[in-house]
C-alpha cells in the first residue's frame, strides 16, 4: 500500500477517535472523532473539561509563528525550526506555512514522524551512526526525489560508519561538521584541524556529501554576548576556510547553520557577517521553543528581552488544575503534578484563579513542590482560594510541557476550543 501524503496524513488527524489515551477531555466526548469535537467549539471552562486540562492559546500561537517568520525575512535566516519542542505534526506545517524551510530534529524516531506527515526537507541536529536509521534515511532519500536531508557528523569513525551503513544507496546523505561550543560543551569536533579531517574522511566516501558546518550556541559554557559572538564567528570562519580550499565544490549551496531560542539574536548578527563564498549560502536557524515560548526559563532568556524593537513572544500555554484539597489557611492542593506540569527547569507558576465564570490573579499563591498528581500551594492572607477552584498555571520549558499531554486543546481567549494538537513523543 502507498504511502498517504503529508496531507491526507493530517488530515487522518482530524478521525481520530477520542477515547481514554487523551487526557482532559470531556468525558462525553469518547467515541467522536477529533473533528466531530472541534467543530462543537466547547468551551473550556463550561463545556464539560476535566482538571487537569492544558491548554495552548489559538492567538497566542499565531502570533508567534508570525513574529518569527517575520524576524528571519527581515534578517536573511533561512528557518527550520527544532520539532523536538512539540512533535506536533499540526505545527510542523503551521511553521512551514509561515515560511519554514524544514523541520530540525534530533533523532531517527522523530524524523520518522516528520516524513508520516509529509515534511519534504530536515535537518537533523545531531550525528546519526545508527545503520538501521540510516538505511531507512537512504531508503527514503531513494523514494522521494524531493527529500532533502542533511545531519551532523563530528568524527572520522562516525564518517566510517555512516559510510559502511549507506553502501549501495542511491543518494549520498548530506551532513554538516558540527563544530563544537567548546571545552566541556556538548557534542563536536574541538579544533578546526579536527574539523578539516573529518570534512577530508567525508571527502573520500561516495556515500556521503559535505554540505556545510553547524553549531549549536546555546552549549557556549558560561554564555554571555561575547563568547557566543566569538563561537559564531569561528563557526563562519570555518564554512569560509573549507569553502577556500574546494571542500564544497559541487554543491548548490552551503549551508551555516546554529541557533537555538537565547541567542538567534547573536546568530542573526554573525551570519550577516558571512562573506560572498563560492556558492549562495543558506543561513538556518533552528530555534523551536518560540512556537509556544513560555513563563519562565525562555521568558527570562529570549533575545526579544535584548532586542524590543523586534517584538516579543507571547507565552501560550496555560496549564488548569482544580483545587482539591484546602487543608489550612496557608496550605492547598491542586490535582496536576509532575504527569502534568513541566517541572525540570522551574516549578509551574500560579497565575489566575476562576470561580463561578469570574477570573482573578492568583495573589498569594505559590507552587512550592509537585507530588506525581498534586501542585502544592502556599497561601498567604490575600489568596482567595476555596476547594473546586481552577487554578491557571504557567509553565517553564515547552519542551517538556509538550511531551506530558497526546491531544492538546486550542483555545481562543474567551474558551471556545476551536482545535486540538496531536503529539507524538
Amino acid at each position: 500500500m502507498p504511502r498517504a501524503t503529508g496531507t491526507e496524513a493530517l488530515a487522518r488527524l482530524a478521525e481520530e477517535r477520542v477515547d481514554h489515551r487523551f487526557k482532559g477531555l470531556p468525558p462525553d466526548a469518547e467515541g467522536l472523532t477529533v473533528a466531530e469535537l472541534a467543530a462543537q467549539r466547547r468551551n473550556l471552562f463550561t463545556g464539560g473539561f476535566t482538571t487537569p486540562v492544558l491548554a495552548l492559546s489559538a492567538e497566542r500561537l499565531e502570533h508567534n509563528l508570525a513574529l518569527m517568520e517575520t524576524y528571519a525575512e527581515r534578517h536573511g535566516l533561512a528557518f527550520a525550526p527544532h520539532g523536538k519542542t512539540s512533535m506536533a505534526p499540526r505545527l510542523f506545517q503551521r511553521q512551514i506555512e509561515h515560511g519554514a524551510w524544514g523541520i530540525t530534529l534530533a533523532v531517527p524516531h522523530q524524523v520518522w514522524v516528520a516524513r508520516a506527515f509529509g515534511v519534504e526537507r530536515i535537518f537533523l541536529a545531531n550525528e546519526l551512526v545508527d545503520p538501521a536509521a540510516l538505511r531507512r534515511v537512504a531508503d527514503e532519500l531513494a523514494a522521494d526525489p524531493d527529500f532533502r536531508f542533511v545531519c551532523y557528523v563530528d568524527s572520522v569513525r562516525g564518517v566510517g560508519l555512516m559510510d559502511a551503513a549507506l553502501r549501495g544507496a542511491a543518494r549520498p546523505v548530506d551532513v554538516v561538521v558540527e563544530l563544537a561550543a567548546g571545552e566541556g560543551a556538548r557534542t563536536g569536533v574541538r579544533t578546526e584541524a579536527e574539523c578539516a579531517a573529518v570534512a577530508d574522511a567525508v571527502a573520500a566516501v561516495p556515500t556521503l556529501r559535505l554540505v556545510g558546518v553547524a553549531g549549536y550556541e546555546g552549549e557556549v559554557p558560561r554564555a554571555d554576548t561575547a563568547r557566543v559572538t566569538a563561537y559564531l564567528r569561528r563557526l563562519t570562519a570555518l564554512a569560509a576556510d573549507f569553502d577556500k580550499s574546494g571542500r564544497f565544490a559541487g554543491v548548490d549551496e552551503i549551508v551555516v547553520s546554529a541557533g537555538g531560542s537565547a541567542w538567534f539574536d547573536a546568530v542573526a548578527d554573525v551570519f550577516a557577517e558571512i562573506p560572498a563564498l563560492s556558492a549562495p549560502v543558506l543561513k538556518l536557524l533552528r530555534s523551536g521553543a518560540y512556537v509556544s515560548h513560555d513563563d519562565g526559563h525562555y521568558r527570562r532568556l529570549t533575545p526579544f528581552a535584548r532586542v524590543p524593537q523586534e517584538g516579543a513572544l507571547e507565552p501560550a500555554f496555560r496549564l488548569w488544575a482544580q483545587v482539591v484539597s484546602r487543608p489550612s489557611p496557608e496550605q492547598a492542593f491542586a490535582n496536576a503534578g509532575k504527569r502534568d506540569a513541566a517541572h525540570d527547569l522551574d516549578l509551574p507558576e500560579a497565575q489566575v484563579v476562576r470561580r463561578d465564570g469570574a477570573e482573578r490573579p492568583a495573589d498569594g499563591v505559590t507552587v512550592t513542590g509537585l507530588s506525581d498528581q498534586h501542585a502544592w500551594l502556599r497561601t498567604t492572607g490575600e489568596a482567595d482560594l476555596e476547594v473546586g477552584d481552577w487554578v491557571g498555571f504557567g509553565l517553564s520549558h515547552p519542551c517538556t510541557s509538550f511531551d506530558k499531554w497526546q491531544l492538546i486543546p486550542l483555545a481562543e481567549a474567551d474558551g471556545t476550543v476551536v482545535d486540538y494538537i496531536r503529539t507524538f513523543f
